[in-house]
């Protein structure tokens, strides 16, 4: 990353997939078809988890905080960042999806996560489900629903998550950096998303789920790259294209954020080429290359603590003005006011292309008048947050 004075290169930064930063304009016809769905923040009055006592601040400040301890449950559960895929997410995610599965079809809430592949949602016959708002999916009920067999191909795409029960049925078994976990079967039955009703979709049926999820989701939707997440299994119907526009921090909060996938997920603008590479941590060399998760699930970006520390140096001296300390202890560079002050603009490096942050990426709102540097420090984690995704991401995996 580098502001204008200094300027500085933090990562050349890698990830698994094509992407595309723009303002998602659409930029060529095509013959696929294309559909819309809500990206809903779990904080907006349109999600199940809104609590009207809350103020905006308060809700911000959750949000905050489970990005804080995100990093200290990897730390904790020793997750390694070099692993190819791991979830960064639990019912911490920051936004929600509404599909259906099953015939007649079932409406989940569920995490849209970036950064997993399987969807998986609760299922009755259940030996231990967490308490959730909307009734449980009831697999008896389905006239679409088939579990699948241990030799079958959709089962090895589960590599050492998979299990082989006493009928030969498929099970997965996943646990999540926070140390929450989902155990069941894995099935196929009729998704039904958006505008597109889609067949035989391989899910997660599970019956052992456990850890930090909350009662307003009814499970996870994984948005990766693998053989197992939705946007793969869509492909014929979508390209491998995807795109979301996530609304700035202070828009009206009855305005859900957008998913677009198919012909209205093509947008415009730089193309990076994101596949993973080892990490590193040195600040200053631009041939350098790391990685990152770019994860839709967590409001700040994480930086390794002695890349922070180069970074919001520069920022603060290309500020000047005078710091005012967080009273909560989240963020290291905050001002009690923007007005007056010269914010810098600051470009991520990725190798194949720059992303350009802007103000409303790197600076939020905390308290009534409190204004703090939206990355934070982690230790051996890197996560590229959503405030510095707002209005610029989108993902061709065809590529």
């Amino acid at each position: 990353m580098e502001v204008p004075t200094p300027k500085f290169l933090l990562y050349t930064f890698s990830f698994i997939f094509f992407v595309q930063f723009s303002g998602l304009s659409a930029t060529e016809p095509s013959s696929r078809n294309g559909f819309t769905v809500d990206l809903i923040p779990r904080v907006s009055p349109l999600s199940p988890s809104y609590k009207p006592s809350e103020t905006r601040f308060d809700r911000l400040q959750n949000a905050f905080h489970r990005s804080v301890a995100l990093a200290q449950n990897f730390r904790a559960n020793g997750v390694s960042t070099n692993a190819v895929e791991f979830s960064v997410i639990s019912n911490r995610g920051a936004y929600l999806m509404n599909i259906s599965l099953g015939t007649p079809p079932v409406k989940m809430f569920g995490i849209a996560d970036t950064g997993s592949d399987l969807i998986w949602r609760q299922r009755q016959p259940c030996v231990d489900c967490y308490k959730q708002v909307e009734p449980i999916f009831d697999l008896r009920k389905s006239k679409t629903y088939k579990i699948l067999k241990c030799d079958g191909k959709a089962c090895g795409y589960l590599g050492a998550q998979a299990t082989c029960g006493a009928n030969q049925t498929c099970g997965y078994s996943n646990r999540y950096g926070d140390g929450s976990h989902t155990y069941g079967d894995l099935a196929i039955d009729t998704l039904n998303v958006g505008t597109a009703t889609v067949p035989k979709v391989i899910f997660g049926c599970g019956h052992d789920n456990a850890g930090s999820f909350d009662e307003n989701g009814s499970g996870l939707i994984g948005l990766g790259g693998g053989s197992l997440s939705m946007i793969s299994q869509l492909r014929p119907l979508i390209g491998g294209r995807f795109s979301y526009c996530l609304v700035p921090i202070g828009t009206d909060a009855t305005v859900a954020s957008k998913m677009n996938f198919g012909r209205q997920g093509i947008v415009s603008g730089a193309r990076v080429k994101l596949a993973y590479k080892g990490f590193v941590k040195s600040p200053l060399e631009a041939t350098d290359e790391g990685n990152i998760i770019i994860d839709s699930g967590t409001t700040l970006t994480l930086l390794p603590a002695d890349i922070y520390s180069v970074l919001e140096s520069g920022v603060a001296d290309a500020i000047g003005g005078e710091r005012f300390p967080d009273p909560r202890n989240v963020f290291g560079l905050c001002y009690r006011s923007m007005e007056g002050l010269t914010i810098p603009i600051i470009t991520v490096h990725f190798s194949g292309g720059d992303v350009v942050l802007k103000p409303l990426n790197t600076f939020v709102q905390v308290e009534e008048r409190l204004f703090c540097f939206s990355m934070i420090p982690a230790t051996d984690l890197a996560i590229y947050g959503n405030l510095a995704q707002m209005n610029l991401v989108g993902y061709d995996l065809k590529q």
